[in-house]
């Protein structure tokens, strides 16, 4: 990224416009009803929670396909309100109309803050979850939706988010940053010089969004926020802290921490059920969140790895997150280090 150049921040209506645009394609679509942990964790949430939704007015906020919406359906919903501001939307009324759900499930093309319903709502539905749980999140529309349509006591499917994080050792990275250091041996080019470039581009502050293996957690999770949709705000959820501290397995070195969630659903047999992005769990399309330190370093059976995480929106875009971390490693001194996700992540993936 070149440091000459300020980046022009885009007005509000730009940014709505372009986090929206990224939903019209098919691959993002295809990749969330494929991911089988987050689809069936969904369905059976819904169908678990079928007395409560039985002849019931839903409201699923984001629709996206529709998917939710004729899990709802199928639970006996009596009502569904689908509201999906993109052109996805004109996907769902066929989805519904296929399944012949039409008399059930009203699609309406728009959000949940310009609609009008005809009534309040008994339950929510939502699959609003980003990267690190609240990059380009739609957790804002929720709660509008929750604090204007929904019935006093009424139902929220997801009702709790949990974050997560645990220091790790990534193998990968130390390979890359070692690698300029190898071309001489193989092809005769002294191209070690490379390597303080590659350690500014590999180690800068962007949040990287890439699956992390269980031999590479170096410690039980810590963690460090919880949000319960049923009473957090939306002015709670412009900074979200949380302090850590976790105690290393064994000897290693820490080059990185590692970010995921976990969302709980109400279940009517007064148990719970929890879809996770761990690493500890199979892999979802949200993958975890991964912050890279400046310098690795060297740990033992249990060295304390200990700080405090602030979340909160991008001066830039408010869908976007920002990470600060503030953490000490041991007896070493206190480190601090800011991350962000980069801009055009999302188109890359599509």
């Amino acid at each position: 990224m070149s440091h000459g150049v300020k980046k022009r921040k885009l007005d509000k209506n730009a940014q709505e416009s372009l986090y929206f645009d990224s939903y019209s394609d098919v691959t993002i679509h295809e990749e969330m009803i494929a991911d089988r942990v987050r689809t069936s964790t969904y369905r059976a949430a819904i169908l678990r929670n079928a007395e409560a939704i039985r002849g019931r007015v839903v409201l699923d906020v984001g629709a996206g396909t529709g998917v939710l919406s004729v899990f709802c359906a199928q639970a006996g919903a009596g009502r569904v309100y689908a509201v999906e501001a993109c052109s996805i939307a004109e996907q769902a009324v066929k989805i519904v109309k296929q399944n012949q759900m039409e008399d059930r499930i009203e699609v309406i093309r728009g959000t949940v803050e310009t609609i009008d319903l005809p009534e309040s709502v008994d339950v929510i539905v939502s699959e609003w979850m980003g990267y690190a749980l609240l990059h380009e999140s739609m957790l804002g529309s929720v709660l509008f939706a929750r604090d204007k349509w929904l019935k006093p006591g009424g139902l929220i499917l997801p009702c709790r988010a949990e974050l997560y994080v645990a220091p790790v050792s990534d193998p990968v990275v130390e390979e890359r940053l070692n690698f300029w250091c190898t071309v001489r041996d193989q092809y005769g080019v002294d191209m070690s010089c490379m390597s303080d470039f590659a350690k500014r581009c590999i180690l800068s502050g962007d949040i990287a969004v890439t699956p992390v293996t269980v031999e590479d957690v170096l410690s039980h999770p810590a963690r460090i926020a919880e949000l319960d949709l049923r009473s957090v705000t939306a002015e709670q959820l412009r900074s979200v802290r949380g302090e850590f501290a976790c105690e290393c397995f064994g000897s290693s070195a820490v080059n990185a921490l590692c970010v995921w969630f976990t969302v709980t659903f109400p279940c009517e047999d007064n148990k719970t059920l929890v879809l996770s992005t761990s690493p500890f769990k199979p892999e979802t399309h949200w993958k975890q969140a991964v912050l890279y330190l400046d310098e690795p370093t060297d740990v033992m059976q249990d060295t304390k790895v200990a700080g405090e995480i602030h979340m909160y929106p991008s001066e830039d875009s408010a869908r976007h997150i920002c990470i600060h971390v503030d953490y000490t490693i041991g007896e070493h001194k206190k480190h601090s280090k800011t991350f962000s996700i980069p801009d055009g992540y999302s188109e890359a993936q599509q």
